[in-house]
């Protein structure tokens, strides 16, 4: 089999993280590997986002790129996927005729079809965006080895992988185009979803996070199981695999937040004590506007119940800030519940208008001048806050899956509450990709911790 060169550049969300593997996996038996840069490649797939316009952006103008590199070597193929496609299909044709294929969220597993029939000459759809109502997550697709020919790779070993446990959401959020573009939500059965983590666990992965738009809702939309199943269950099936050092998971929606998952936090050891909840504004009345379906006061009790089972808890959020119709005392109220809450971390964001949402169509747009006084305001808070709270690590003994090397002869990793660490290196010992280490924290920053190697980490 001829081997061909495979470039996948992906945008946004750990979602598009792991639907680019998928496509890689997808791929491999096709003969595609890796390539080192975007020009060496016989087919570029971009994998796009498109919950903020400036991600949107972004793929045009690579996109606009890719013309130049496809007009020096005229045999390249090129693909967009991802959530532009869902959204911008034909325009994306329209635009952007050098193109070849432009697959939405649903139909990635179309790809080897659509190469085989570009490399025969065979006229096939170069469009498949349909969202199908009946639509079920495929089987995990293997894992491959790469061939020497691949890539190259860092020297460090891979140890943590995501595992897609459901797709699209039924939200609705008035803000968002998820469900639009990723369609309604299904999840994944779960003995897929164990199965896809025994091979990662068998190849040396040691952590896993588990991905959905909205993961509290797993089991609820569709059956999974003979007995009915939900995400605490899912949670628990998956600690207890061999193997198996961290467990983390990514997005939940408060409203659905119950407190079966909270008291995993307290119940299962390897379940790390990180937290992403989002709130998106402190504001009741803009809460509703977003159809959050919770208030701040539902919110504020989740987090005490959660840091009653945790008090280690380490958690982060996303704010919008000047979504249409926020006054001076909605953006206050937001301001208040950061102070309230003192999140480790968040993700804050000026709000724009994505086509499709119903928030596109409210009036009372707030100035971006406004937006971007707030959104300083907002942030220089939370870099405040986060300084405060990590210097509640100073001197602490922190367990730490060594990641990497950084400047000046540092290493760097996480801890089991996902913030970076930097060590420097020791004199006559090696450090490898997924070591645990035991680190003493003398530092703190802003977004990451400074300490010193103390030994190998023992598990108790």
């Amino acid at each position: 089999m001829r081997q061909r060169l495979l470039y996948i550049k992906t945008f946004g969300c750990q979602m598009n993280e792991r639907d680019s593997e998928i496509i890689e996996q997808l791929l491999y038996p096709s003969g595609f590997i890796p390539a080192a840069e975007m020009s060496d490649a016989d087919l570029v797939i971009i994998n796009t986002c498109s919950i903020r316009a400036k991600a949107e952006q972004k793929v045009y103008s690579l996109l606009g790129q890719l013309r130049q590199y496809k007009l020096k070597s005229p045999g390249m193929l090129i693909g967009v996927a991802g959530c532009v496609a869902q959204q911008e299909g034909p325009a994306i044709q329209q635009r952007m005729p050098h193109v070849d294929m432009v697959v939405g969220t649903q139909q990635i597993y179309q790809l080897p079809e659509m190469i085989r029939m570009l490399d025969h000459g065979v006229a096939g759809p170069k469009l498949a965006v349909n969202l199908d109502s009946s639509f079920l997550v495929p089987s995990f697709h293997s894992y491959h080895n790469k061939t020497k020919n691949s890539a190259p790779s860092p020297a460090l070993k891979v140890f943590k992988k995501f595992v897609t446990i459901m797709q699209g959401c039924n939200n609705y959020c008035s803000y968002c185009v998820v469900p639009y573009t990723r369609g309604k939500e299904i999840s994944r059965p779960m003995a897929d979803i164990l199965d896809e983590i025994k091979v990662l666990l068998a190849r040396g992965i040691s952590e896993i996070t588990l991905l959905g738009q909205n993961v509290n809702s797993y089991g609820q939309t569709n059956p999974v199981a003979d007995v009915p199943v939900n995400f605490a269950n899912l949670l628990q099936q998956v600690s207890i695999l061999p193997g198996l050092q961290r467990l983390r998971f990514t997005t939940s929606n408060p409203k659905d937040l119950s407190e079966e998952l909270m008291l995993c936090f307290a119940e299962i050891e390897n379940l790390c004590p990180q937290f992403h909840l989002p709130v998106q504004s402190g504001s009741d009345r803009i809460l509703k506007q977003m159809n959050r379906k919770y208030t701040v006061a539902d919110y504020m009790n989740k987090v005490q119940i959660l840091r009653n089972y945790s008090p280690d808890l380490a958690l982060s959020t996303d704010i919008i800030v000047g979504f249409p119709g926020e006054s001076d005392d909605d953006f206050e109220a937001s301001m208040d519940l950061l102070n309230t809450v003192r999140f480790h971390s968040s993700f804050s964001f000026k709000y724009s208008d994505r086509p499709g949402t119903r928030s596109a169509d409210f009036d009372n747009k707030v100035e971006e001048t406004v937006k971007s006084e707030r959104l300083a305001r907002f942030q220089a808070l939370q870099d405040s806050i986060s300084l405060e709270r990590n210097k509640e690590y100073v001197d602490r003994v922190m367990e730490i899956i060594v990641e990497g090397s950084g400047k000046n002869n540092f290493l760097y990793g996480r801890t089991i509450t996902n913030h970076i660490v930097h060590f420097p290196e020791v004199r006559g010992r090696k450090f490898e990709h997924g070591d645990v280490v035991n680190v003493q924290i003398n530092l703190a920053g802003q977004h990451s911790l400074t300490g010193k190697f103390i030994g190998e980490h023992k598990k108790s």
